[in-house]
């Protein structure tokens, strides 16, 4: 509430020192254009809750996004799949760097796959040639991909307190500095 008021004030400052007479001799305009600045700052500023998925564990045990976030403050989900070259390139930059990344921020990493059923015999060769230390989930009906609204991979998201306070989609080399970035940012 003390951020409305601090908002209010300094809309009613600019308001009152706006060169547009018509803001001041309409207090029924003026009103409706504080309510919308409230509106719009806090669209701006709202960060989007975590949906609630089931997703699949190697050992074909399930797990929900919720769980996930009920139990760590701080982690990644990074949606992926065995076909898509960027989605290893980046999860392979980001393997050499994870270790580095749970001592400074005590994050956990979720690599989500995407594969469907013609793919999913991919996964677990993969990850064993890899030697990816992260967690490896699956999204076999890509409910937690539709979720996200994603329609392409990779998409990485960081996740605090259950919020979603970053996203990108895409890669390309060195993006893995751009996401440490933005996860010191948050781990405080």
């Amino acid at each position: 509430m003390q951020a409305y008021k601090l908002i209010i004030k300094n809309n009613n400052n600019f308001l009152k020192n706006c060169k547009f007479g018509f803001f001041k001799q309409n207090k029924k305009m003026k009103t409706k254009a504080i309510a919308f600045f409230i509106l719009f700052y806090g669209l701006v500023n709202a960060q989007e809750m975590l949906p609630n998925v089931e997703l699949k564990t190697l050992s074909n045990s399930t797990i929900s996004t919720q769980k996930i976030a009920s139990e760590k403050e701080l982690f990644i989900i990074s949606l992926w799949a065995t076909w898509c070259v960027p989605c290893k390139n980046e999860l392979d930059a980001v393997s050499e760097l994870y270790q580095d990344w749970i001592d400074e921020t005590n994050v956990t990493y979720y690599a989500v796959s995407i594969d469907d059923s013609r793919t999913s015999n991919r996964i677990r060769p993969m990850v064993n040639g890899k030697d990816w230390e992260f967690e490896i989930l699956l999204d076999e009906n890509s409910d937690l991909k539709r979720a996200f609204g994603v329609s392409t991979v990779p998409f990485t998201v960081i996740i605090k307190n259950q919020k979603i306070v970053y996203k990108h989609m895409g890669y390309t080399p060195g993006y893995e500095e751009e996401l440490y970035a933005e996860l010191i940012k948050h781990s405080n």
